[in-house]
């Protein structure tokens, strides 16, 4: 793709990312001439309605979204086979990049990024749309800031049923009890992710695990999400309280939409603003969460939700206070543990011959068998309940090696009936890219050439050389199995492989005529040790000075190097021979045979006149 120009507009310049379904490109719009994302559907799903029918409905329901924490699409279509939606592009990371590498979030950064996804999602809530697949992946930070969400692909309109053959679509550790079990989402599915991501940010970790999908499926349909205080001390029960409210189990105890859990999430941060500025340390406030009323005639079935305007209004506080202490303390009582036990036991007693019988333990979760050999993920596809298709799908990856499994179609995480058959798609290493003229340009403009050309940029090597002048590149190299190659001898080179640039430093500093203290000086500054080395006579260099520096044993000189100093002996004596007589051609060969120079032979001669 890279390199392409999609419908005669769309530039493709570097790949961004790959998802399951998708590969996002950075493009140039040449006609507005900006940048921006293109989604790209996969080769091997561009055939499947299903899919195709999810591409296209992304870009449909982000369209009806205006709205500054929602990611715009600006196009749809389709060149010759190729399915595409153009987005806007936004330089930063996902939410699961930062947790990735800070793992807890403070109390504040969790509000912000938490206040933003809502105000998005409410504007989507607003206009009817589910968004059924809400996680840190999807949440975009930009450089700038702005924090937006993405990808529609899975969204529904609220009114339509969802109760589909793929109700468990979407990844596996934020859907609501009510996907797992009965397979439709609305708008409360979303406020229970957005739950489990607020859990997520202040705990620094999921609060539901297992070695299979299933297993988290199970926990999220029976067990009730702790609160994050119990990992992190440092979160007020005020947050606490919103992460119940948000996970609970039944849909009608959590907020109606995003504007609702929007309206308490500024209302939190009141209480919390006022907790700061309090004289007494240990007195903290709290609200109530009130349970969302069901509409009227409402069912298991997802909720129509009409379009409309809702006014801002601040929760009724009057009373939060006292309510939520008189919670908090019973939750604590002596005793609550036993009742909790009891319930628990019953509860588990009652649904275990649901869940095997009716609910999701009667379907099976795909299991990831990427970067596996084809026989050890047939094994475990085989071990799962699974059959393995025969007919293998083929896809380019940089990281998986050629002949490994790269994913399933249906892919990890989704559920199909037991016995069900899966696809192998198998990895055909990085996608051939062709390379970019390297040598000769200065390290400035080949690093930027192997950025654009979707290589990974390696740190570059420096070297002297006498006839490449300073700063420009000599080489560049790759890898290739184990082998160090030159990019001079291919035509293309793996997608995001690592390039490393050669560049000269220039020629060995000239210490020609210099003292071995000036010339050691001189080799230091260029960041190479001398030492001293052989001795030579020279006609015109004096002795005990240098005549020139040179490497040691062979390959190139580079910064840290040694290289040997020759010192010059002075000019050579030799005997004279007795010329007397000779004509002067005879009498300088003598001269010369015996050691001397022209230039000496002549001298000697001269005087003897």
């Amino acid at each position: 793709m890279i390199g392409r120009l999609l419908d005669g507009r769309y530039q493709v310049r570097s790949r961004i990312a790959r998802g399951g379904m998708a590969t996002v490109y950075l493009a140039t719009d040449l006609r507005l001439e900006r940048r921006v994302a293109v989604k790209v559907m996969h080769g091997h799903l561009a055939d499947d309605s299903q899919y195709k029918a999810r591409f296209i409905q992304e870009a449909r329901s982000a369209a009806r979204l205006a709205h500054p924490n929602v990611v715009n699409v600006y196009d749809q279509g389709q060149d010759a086979d190729t399915a595409y939606l153009m987005m806007e592009y936004l330089p930063g990371i996902t939410l699961r990049d930062l947790l990735s590498e800070h793992k807890v979030l403070t109390t504040e950064q969790a509000m912000d990024i938490l206040e933003a996804v809502l105000s998005g999602l409410a504007a989507a809530h607003a206009h009817g749309i589910v968004h059924r697949d809400l996680k840190p992946e999807n949440i975009l930070l930009a450089d700038d800031g702005r924090i937006k969400i993405s990808d529609f692909g899975l969204a529904r309109a609220a009114h339509a049923n969802t109760a589909t053959g793929n109700a468990l679509l979407g990844t596996i550790a934020y859907l609501s009890p009510e996907l797992v079990t009965r397979g439709v989402a609305d708008t409360r599915s979303d406020i229970y992710a957005i739950g489990i991501m607020l859990y997520e940010m202040l705990a620094g970790e999921q609060p539901f695990k297992g070695e299979q999908a299933f297993q988290i499926a199970h926990q999220h349909a029976n067990d009730t999400v702790p609160t994050p205080s119990s990992k992190n001390s440092r979160v007020p029960e005020e947050l606490d309280e919103l992460v119940l409210w948000a996970t609970a189990r039944d849909p009608d105890q959590r907020p109606r939409d995003a504007r609702a859990m929007l309206d308490q999430l500024y209302e939190t941060q009141r209480l919390l603003a006022d907790d700061a500025d309090a004289t007494t340390a240990f007195q903290q406030h709290t609200m109530v969460m009130p349970a969302a009323a069901a509409a009227p005639g409402a069912d298991d079935a997802t909720q129509i939700i009409s379009p409309v305007k809702r006014e801002r209004r601040a929760p009724s506080t009057g009373d939060n206070a006292s309510t939520l202490k008189t919670k908090s303390d019973r939750r604590r009582a002596k005793g609550y543990w036993l009742f909790a036990l009891v319930l628990l036991l019953a509860g588990l007693a009652g649904g275990t011959g649901w869940y095997f019988g009716s609910g999701p333990g009667s379907l099976v979760t795909i299991p990831s068998v990427n970067g596996q050999t084809v026989e050890a993920a047939t094994d475990v596809l085989v071990a799962a309940d699974l059959q393995v298709s025969d007919i293998q799908l083929r896809a380019h990856d940089p990281v998986v090696p050629p002949g490994q499994v790269v994913g399933t179609d249906p892919a990890a995480g989704e559920a199909v009936a037991h016995d069900g058959v899966v696809k192998l798609i198998i990895s055909d290493g990085p996608e051939p890219l062709l390379i970019p003229d390297l040598v000769g340009e200065t390290e400035d403009v080949a690093k930027q050439r192997v950025i654009d050309g979707s290589f990974t940029l390696e740190e570059s090597s420096y070297q002297f050389d006498p006839e490449v002048a300073e700063g420009v590149v000599i080489n560049a190299l790759g890898v290739q199995g184990e082998e160090t190659v030159s990019l001079s001898d291919l035509e293309t080179y793996g997608d995001q492989q690592p390039v490393t640039l050669v560049v000269s430093l220039g020629p060995i500093p000239d210490v020609s005529g210099m003292t071995i203290e000036d010339a050691k000086n001189a080799l230091a500054n260029a960041n190479l040790n001398a030492s001293e080395g052989a001795h030579a006579f020279h006609d015109t260099i004096e002795a005990g000075k240098v005549i020139k520096a040179q490497k040691q044993g062979e390959g190139p000189v580079r910064e840290g190097d040694t290289v040997d100093l020759i010192i010059s002996d002075g000019i050579k004596q030799v005997e004279v021979p007795d010329v007397v007589g000779k004509v002067w051609s005879e009498a300088e060969k003598i001269i010369r045979d015996a050691g001397s120079n022209a230039q000496q032979a002549n001298s000697i001669l001269s005087a003897g006149n």
